[in-house]
């Protein structure tokens, strides 16, 4: 939300400077983003009289200007602007003045300079009002009155014409919970809560009632989506230009001027927060304006020329034949302000957030009165919207407003809210205590009404503006935010929980594998839960961990495309991720994930009926696991990397029973794959992708993925989750080396786990350090090495290591047909 500086002054005096301004706003819950200025350095432009202009000797499309801007003798300046003629008075920028010229989509600061061109000398520059940011108009220079003073900065003189040469914009992140501040009042009244300053609202006079014989009626067959509307006529419009000043605080808040009318339905937009329509009154048939509600099945063509169709449940204004406005989004061609036009209906009206926001939706059309009636505008303020605009295009546009031409339906009036608020409770959230005369002052120039109830308990009507004050709380909060949370002084003393609170196993975990994919070289990625339908169901298959036996979850009213099923799986996100950084030229890619994923569930449900919702680890890898150096060239991670990177991640979070097994079958998306079960139950996989699928995200190597159903880890892990110190060994220890020739196809992990077993207790630690086939040893099988460490609180015997290496072997030999290689 784009908030003008200068704008903002008609409604509240302070003495703020831009910056200062923007850092009080954000410190009271208006998040200023960027504070962008428009307009060059004001004290280097001047009112100039163009004397003379002379041809160029050298260029036919250029003309050399004297330009008397009040010194001793005139400037000679070059311009090649088609409308430039003596006896004009103009802006000149003089040398040394730094302007934000116009390049592109962006504007680039340029310090003028004197300079020669096509052999003739140039002191300046005659400007344009696009140059200046005043205006778009690009064809020509800005041409001033013939009674503006040569040689006066020009932000003096445009200031007696109502503009400004520069101004600052404030970028503002308004949340969805702050309808209010959608507009400069808004933003001003927060602003003179802040200074103890006073709001400055326009008095309009709206005399008029309803007549009795109005020249249009207003039906609302749709109250609860409708809950008012406001119609107001104006007669004899003439529909011209914006005059400048309109047109420059249209463009500093971003909107391009079109009309008169149109420009000041905006304008008064952007003041208040209530969004206006114009129809032109002649071609509204009745005269009348019926608002309903959509069948179905309805077409409706939108001002920008587009047939929609619209959804069952939109809003519709209609005249007596037709719709001419699809409610708080956009209207029509059939009845939009042309220059033809010289009567017009002004709607102002308050529509139910919920209804404009599923139509929004639906239609994937956002707007500026969208974006604010999703909201929720004020319920009080239509009238004086109305009577606004109205008093606006009577002064600019010529007209002149109709007495009996107001119509004001309202079949369902709000009620404010009333809250008591006490004081002590203020002091006990806050943790200082303010007194009732600072409660009350905030809480009014807030806008809202306070009164004493009783002993230090204040009763409070909430203005209908602030729809997102419910309850006692909601008021503490905006006392505080206008307090200054910085002046809420630090207590003196630190309360010492009895108690270390304990965390949940399942955040230890979470904190545990973090640290420990961390450590493997892999980075934690968040990728977006919502993708498009067709992506969904492709990844919704085996070997992947989300699809089991569940269709995708698809999403209602979704923004966009893009957005219209919920994961079944974290890869597409991951692919994603994987696909922006190789483009941006990086190799190396290991990346994990922690996150949800969603599938339908006929049998029942997790936190929804028919659908189940768990948590996931992804782990992904593609590129070199080391760098590139003199004495190697680096290696691509392969199945075996991941491999190693799930062994230590699960041995780590001791993980009980787990076992890996390879499934040679390919798929669309795996060319090859491992189960991983623990305690005989599957877990997860690891995989190796198909190539035609990394292909379609432009990678060239192999892409390695380890995923896992997180919520069956946590239950796995969860109850080996207490550590106890084991003190390093005083007694030395044993080590003892074991060869042994198997069949090809024996895992070697199993083996390991029959000679930890069979080794307890004195075995502490056994490994594989050498894998050999060929010559001695026969076809189809393998020899295998392991290094076995033994130790205890003692100091071992020979004999009793003997025993343990001959359990062992007879372990090996009776489970896997192992012999002793000689």
């Amino acid at each position: 939300m784009d908030i003008s500086y200068r704008w903002l002054s008609d409604y509240i005096a302070h003495d703020l400077s831009p910056d200062e301004l923007a850092h009080a706003l954000t410190m009271s819950g208006l998040e200023v983003e960027d504070v962008t200025r428009r307009g060059p350095a004001s004290e280097g432009v001047v009112v100039g009289h163009v004397e003379a202009v002379r041809s160029h000797p050298n260029a036919d499309k250029l003309v050399l200007c004297d330009v008397n801007i009040g010194t001793d003798a005139p400037l000679q300046i070059v311009c090649g602007a088609p409308n430039v003629a003596a006896g004009q008075r103009v802006p000149v920028a003089t040398v040394g003045t730094t302007l934000r010229l116009p390049e592109d989509d962006t504007r680039v600061p340029f310090t003028l300079e004197a300079v020669e061109l096509r052999g003739e000398a140039s002191q300046g520059m005659i400007c344009s009002g696009h140059e200046l940011e005043i205006s778009d108009d690009q064809d020509g220079i800005l041409v001033l009155s013939d009674d503006a003073p040569v040689g006066t900065p020009l932000a003096d003189y445009l200031a007696t014409q109502g503009l400004a040469l520069t101004d600052h914009v404030l970028d503002i992140a308004i949340t969805p919970n702050r309808p209010d501040a959608v507009s400069h009042i808004g933003v001003a009244r927060d602003v003179a809560a802040l200074t103890q300053g006073t709001l400055r609202r326009p008095d309009v006079d709206y005399p008029h009632t309803d007549s009795d014989a109005p020249p249009f009626e207003v039906s609302i067959e749709a109250p609860d989506a409708c809950p008012r509307y406001v119609g107001l006529r104006v007669t004899g419009v003439t529909v011209d230009e914006s005059p400048a000043w309109l047109q420059q605080r249209l463009a500093a808040v971003g909107l391009r001027p079109r009309n008169n009318v149109v420009d000041i339905t905006n304008y008064v937009m952007y003041e208040c927060g209530q969004p206006l329509h114009a129809f032109d009154y002649d071609r509204l048939q009745g005269p009348a304006i019926r608002v309903r509600l959509a069948e179905g099945g309805e077409t409706f063509t939108t001002l920008d020329d587009v047939s929609r169709d619209v959804p069952a449940g939109a809003l519709l204004i209609c005249d007596a034949n037709a719709p001419v406005a699809l409610a708080g989004i956009m209207g029509s061609a059939n009845s939009e302000v042309t220059g033809d036009t010289t009567d017009l209906l002004i709607e102002s009206a308050y529509f139910n957030p919920v209804t404009i926001r599923k139509a929004a939706k639906a239609l994937q059309l956002s707007t500026d009165s969208s974006y604010r009636f999703e909201r929720g505008v004020d319920a009080d303020g239509q009238v004086w919207a109305a009577f606004r605009a109205a008093v606006l295009i009577a002064e600019i546009a010529g007209g002149e407003i109709d007495p009996d031409g107001f119509r004001d339906a309202h079949p369902r009036p709000q009620e404010p809210l009333m809250l008591d608020l006490r004081v002590e409770r203020v002091a006990q959230l806050l943790g200082t205590p303010l007194t009732a005369g600072t409660l009350t002052q905030i809480l009014s120039a807030l806008g809202f009404g306070v009164d004493a109830a009783a002993d230090d308990v204040l009763r409070c009507e909430v203005p209908l503006f602030r729809p997102d004050v419910r309850q006692e709380v909601d008021l503490i909060e905006e006392v505080a935010r206008i307090y200054g949370y910085d002046q809420i002084p630090t207590p003196s003393h630190t309360r010492i929980p009895t108690h270390t609170p304990q965390a949940l196993p399942s955040t230890t975990l979470r904190a545990q594998a973090r640290t420990i994919l961390t450590g493997t070289g892999h980075r934690e990625v968040f990728t977006n839960s919502m993708l498009r339908k067709e992506t969904a169901d492709r990844f919704n298959q085996p070997p992947l961990g989300g699809a089991k036996d569940g269709a995708v979850v698809e999403t209602l009213n979704p923004i966009s495309r893009e957005m219209a099923a919920l994961r079944p799986t974290l890869l597409p996100g991951m692919l994603d991720v994987l696909q922006f950084n190789h483009n941006h030229g990086q190799d190396a890619l290991h990346f994990f994930e922690l996150g949800h994923v969603f599938r339908q569930d006929t049998d029942g449900g997790t936190v929804v009926q028919g659908y189940a919702e768990h948590e996931a680890l992804l782990i992904a890898s593609c590129g070199p696991v080391d760098t590139a150096a003199w004495d190697r060239t680096p290696r691509p991670a392969d199945v075996f990397d991941m491999k190693g990177v799930v062994d230590a991640l699960l041995r780590d979070l001791r993980v009980p029973d787990v076992a890996m097994e390879a499934v040679y079958e390919s798929s669309d998306l795996t060319q090859h794959h491992l189960t991983i079960t623990a305690q005989g139950a599957p877990i997860g996989m690891i995989a190796t992708l198909a190539p035609a699928l990394t292909a379609d995200y432009d990678l060239e190597q192999d892409v390695c993925i380890a995923e896992l159903d997180w919520a069956a880890v946590i239950a796995l892990a969860a109850p080996h989750l207490e550590r106890r110190f084991t003190p390093v060994q005083r007694f030395p220890v044993v080590e003892r080396d074991l060869a042994v020739v198997v069949d090809d196809a024996t895992p070697a992990g199993a083996m390991l786990d029959a000679i930890r077993a069979a080794g307890e207790p004195l075995l502490n630690a056994a490994d594989v350090f050498d894998l050999y086939q060929g010559k001695g040893i026969p076809e189809g099988q393998k020899s295998v090495a392991f290094t076995l460490r033994f130790g205890a609180d003692r100091t071992l015997t020979d004999s009793e290591v003997d025993a343990k290496m001959r359990a062992i072997l007879t372990a090996l030999q009776s489970n896997f047909d192992a012999e002793l290689r000689g």
